[in-house]
Parts: C-alpha cells; sequence; structure tokens
C-alpha cells in the first residue's frame, strides 16, 4: 500500500462525510439539479482507492481493483445513510447508483489503459489447462456439444 495515497484517500473520505452538512453545499444543489457531481466525485475516490492498492506493477491485480471498487460503493452506502439523520439533507438510492456509476467508469477506464488486467484471468485459465491437460479436453468436448 502506498502511504501517501492511503493519506490521500482517508482524507477524501473525511470530506465527503465532513462537507455533507456544510452551507457549502446547498449552493450546489442549484448548479447540480440531478446530482450528477456524483460521478466524478466517486470516480475519483476510486481512483485514490485503486492507487492505495496497486502501487506497482506487481500488485497490479484484478482483485485489488474490485476491493477498491467495493471500498467506494461502501463509503457511498454509508454517507447515504448519514445523510438520512442531516436535517437539511435526505438520502437517495438515486444517488448511490450514480456513485456506483462513478466507480464502474473508472474500472472501464483502468481496463483500457492497463491490457493485462484484461487478460489476466485467460492467462491463469490457460496454465490451469497446461498444467491438467485433461481439462481441455473436456472444453474442447463441451464447445462441441454447444455447436
Amino acid at each position: 500500500m502506498s502511504p501517501f495515497f492511503s493519506i490521500l484517500a482517508a482524507a477524501y473520505i473525511f470530506g465527503i462525510f465532513f462537507l455533507a452538512d456544510s452551507p457549502f453545499i446547498s449552493p450546489l444543489n442549484a448548479f447540480n439539479p440531478f446530482s450528477l457531481l456524483h460521478i466524478p466525485l466517486y470516480a475519483i475516490l476510486t481512483i485514490l482507492l485503486v492507487l492505495t492498492l496497486c502501487p506497482g506493477e506487481k500488485t497490479n491485480s484484478p482483485s485489488r481493483y474490485i476491493l477498491a471498487g467495493l471500498i467506494a460503493v461502501a463509503v457511498a452506502l454509508l454517507d447515504e445513510f448519514y445523510q438520512s439523520f442531516l436535517p437539511s439533507r435526505d438520502a437517495s438510492v438515486i444517488d448511490v447508483l450514480l456513485d456506483l456509476t462513478g466507480v464502474c467508469l473508472v474500472f472501464f477506464l483502468f481496463r483500457g489503459l492497463f491490457p493485462s488486467l484484461r487478460g489476466s484471468f485467460s492467462r491463469k485459465l490457460r496454465k490451469v489447462r497446461t498444467d491438467y491437460p485433461a481439462l481441455g479436453e473436456v472444453d474442447i468436448k463441451l464447445k462441441r456439444r454447444k455447436l
């Protein structure tokens, strides 16, 4: 884990919760009628979490990306739950869906930037097939049956 990005991600999460009840947010509602600012807000959070969990090329695995996404979605759910207790705010399922959209956009972005993530699962499957050749024969028989 990268300590710099860990601190930055923690400060960003703190900012999300701290600014939820801020008077700074109410003028933004006029500028943001459909809550679309949730998408870049949680996209940036997901990028920070990915940079925290995957600091180098050797730690670049799909499971770490999924963990970063799950943490971002958990923060989104907790933020909406927290907002349900604030008198000036209300919780919304649509906001959580917009947050999830930001997380998914980051996944598509990183998948395009790092093609090694695309093939990591297929490489593992090829390794299993070379270690256990009988599985390759079963796969060939299953493909024939589908045709």
